[in-house]
């Protein structure tokens, strides 16, 4: 698996965002119309947006050269699109306008040490940074000493998908593993829409497709979401239940990388967790083990 067949992923987005959609919800009248589709046919989404028919059938074929924004716009809205449904539509657009081409790719390059002196600045919370690719690159001690099983996994170098759906310790750490899954897919969805020519995202990708049904079924799915704050629950083998915020930022448009910060809300039962933590990082030298592997 090289790379992402834009054409195939346009009609497969299209096709799985049509057939969510019920005429109820569109505010279509079907009353006594025997459907032979359990979502919107063609010529409603066609109607609904503004298009002809024969131009939203070209659309679903998988052909977005040339479409501008405003049509785009007005099919995100007659499918319901949210925002980063919208965001992976332009995406694939953008690829299809290229007609192939990839954009000059910056060359792998060590971690700027800045980067590693800010995270190192952050003690209370764990904190790591991740790339396109969902591999973890660099981290803080306590989120050296949070994931300390991702960073060990015999499912390979630290990687949250393989993580989740490779190494059984995965299915521990997350309670509830299947909005854990859901989620790790969805955003390396949104990942491969953005970079579709990125050999390690097609590469992981395709691994995942083979060794694991879960993984290949919700890829199929072809849902996408955007990861930036929120509540995620951890059952850490050391210190047991955290209940943590998040917030994500992107550090670097162009390489993918991202910055995920989790703390803890002041005066919880997690916060006192993290502490544990800390002091259990401190005591069990957690840093160097949990790099030993990568050495």
């Amino acid at each position: 698996m090289v790379g992402m067949d834009n054409r195939s992923e346009v009609r497969e987005f299209l096709m799985s965002r049509r057939a969510r959609i019920t005429p109820q919800q569109a505010g279509i009248e079907a009353f006594g119309i025997r459907r032979r589709v359990t979502g919107l046919r063609r010529d409603e989404v066609a109607r609904l947006a503004g298009v002809s028919v024969d131009y939203y059938i070209r659309l679903e074929r998988g052909n977005l050269s040339g479409v501008s924004d405003s049509v785009l716009e007005s099919i995100a809205g007659a499918l319901n699109l949210d925002q980063a449904e919208l965001d992976h539509l332009y995406d694939l657009a953008r690829t299809a306008n290229r007609g192939g081409r990839t954009k000059a790719k910056k060359a792998v390059r060590p971690l700027d040490p800045a980067l590693q002196y800010f995270l190192d600045s952050i003690t209370g919370a764990p904190a790591l940074i991740s790339n396109n690719r969902m591999d973890v690159v660099a981290a803080n001690a306590l989120g050296y000493a949070m994931y300390f099983d991702l960073f060990r996994s015999t499912a390979g170098p630290a990687n949250h998908s393989r993580f989740i759906f490779l190494d059984p310790r995965g299915r521990d750490f997350y309670p509830d593993w299947n909005r854990a899954a859901n989620t790790n897919v969805e955003i390396l969805r949104r990942h491969a829409g953005r970079f579709p020519h990125d050999k390690a995202i097609a590469e992981l990708v395709g691994e995942l497709s083979m060794r694991s049904e879960e993984f290949r079924t919700l890829w199929a799915a072809h849902n996408v979401r955007r990861h930036r704050s929120g509540m995620k629950n951890f059952q850490h083998p050391v210190v047991g239940p955290l209940e943590l915020t998040y917030q994500q930022l992107e550090l670097d448009e162009d390489t993918g990388l991202h910055v995920t910060v989790y703390p803890a809300v002041p005066g919880s039962a997690s916060e006192e967790g993290l502490k544990l933590l800390a002091s259990w990082a401190a005591t069990e030298n957690v840093i160097e083990k949990a790099t030993a592997s990568t050495r």
